[in-house]
């Protein structure tokens, strides 16, 4: 279908524009990772982004707002999309640019669907018992990112789809486990703990270990053991999407090596400050993420820095 049946032009333009501001404003090592992709690919990554974001927002922006309330903003929200991919039309904002993205390179609309549960999810499940059912979780809310940009980035001709389709879930996996361990007091303040019950007791942490620890600011011996050992969790998933970075197109390349290095940098700067997540978010300072962006385009320097 042709744009104009999406959008008139200058609305799709728009529609593109707002959703890399919502990346600008919100995705920092995202961002600059986009930055290395040709325009063409960049503005469909920032389509993605804008859509994940906006209605990640829906759950959290609103968290004074009842349950129901912001579960009907979320069931809208899926419905609008929902009916602009079958019609091609619609007044949102922002939703021209997630239309025109998908029916450009043929994204499964399964993957959103997906999302949208796992986003529902955060709504009614504040806790997972085991990893298995914090990777159910996952599944929506990261690994189909994964899936749904790769069409996308594209993969050089006679590579294996199924690796690079594997890869881009676990480096979803990676990203996302990523954020939970760095976002645990935030999380907290949500009444959200990601990382899984069955590991908090093997550690001999509760909730009220969590509350303590951000009440002074400081994690306690316990709490640091813990984010140590999911650290280690994501650093296998860090590892098992090495295999299909290399599968893909070398622009692409290059924008996800820098990705995975800005995101591994941020488990870096745990493990720097001995594990302590209470004590303020762990950031990669900028003249770090600019050298790991230099290193991105290397063979020899990703080796080193992704190690």
């Amino acid at each position: 279908m042709p744009d104009e049946e999406v959008a008139g032009t200058v609305r799709l333009d728009e529609a593109y524009s707002r959703c890399e501001a919502i990346n600008r404003e919100h995705g920092r090592s995202y961002y600059l990772a986009t930055r290395l992709l040709p325009a063409h690919k960049r503005r469909h990554v920032h389509a993605l982004y804008g859509f994940t974001r906006w209605t990640d927002d829906i759950v959290d922006d609103w968290a004074d707002e009842p349950v129901e309330v912001r579960q009907r903003r979320l069931d809208e929200w899926g419905g609008a999309l929902a009916s602009a991919l079958a019609t091609g039309h619609t007044d949102d904002p922002l939703l021209p640019a997630v239309v025109d993205t998908v029916r450009i390179h043929g994204l499964d609309t399964q993957d959103f669907d997906a999302f949208l549960r796992s986003m529902a999810m955060d709504l009614k499940v504040n806790e997972y018992e085991t990893y298995d059912d914090l990777l159910a979780y996952m599944e929506g809310s990261a690994a189909v990112i994964g899936t749904m940009m790769l069409p996308i980035l594209g993969i050089v001709p006679g590579a294996d789809p199924e690796i690079a389709r594997a890869s881009a879930r676990e480096l979803g996996f990676a990203f996302q486990l990523t954020n939970f361990i760095r976002d645990v007091r935030e999380d907290l303040e949500r009444g959200r703990v990601y990382l899984p019950a069955e590991d908090l007791a093997r550690f001999g942490v509760d909730r009220g270990t969590l509350r303590a620890d951000a009440e002074r600011g400081r994690a306690g011996p316990a709490v640091r053991d813990l984010v140590a050992y999911e650290c280690r969790r994501a650093r296998a998933h860090y590892a098992a999407a090495v295999p299909g970075l290399a599968l893909l197109e070398p622009r692409s390349r290059i924008c996800i090596r820098a990705a995975y290095l800005l995101y591994g940098g941020i488990l870096r700067e745990v493990q720097r400050r001995g594990y302590d997540v209470m004590g303020g978010r762990a950031r990669v300072p900028r003249r770090r993420r600019a050298a790991m962006v230099v290193a991105a385009a290397s063979n020899r320097l990703f080796t080193r820095w992704g190690a």
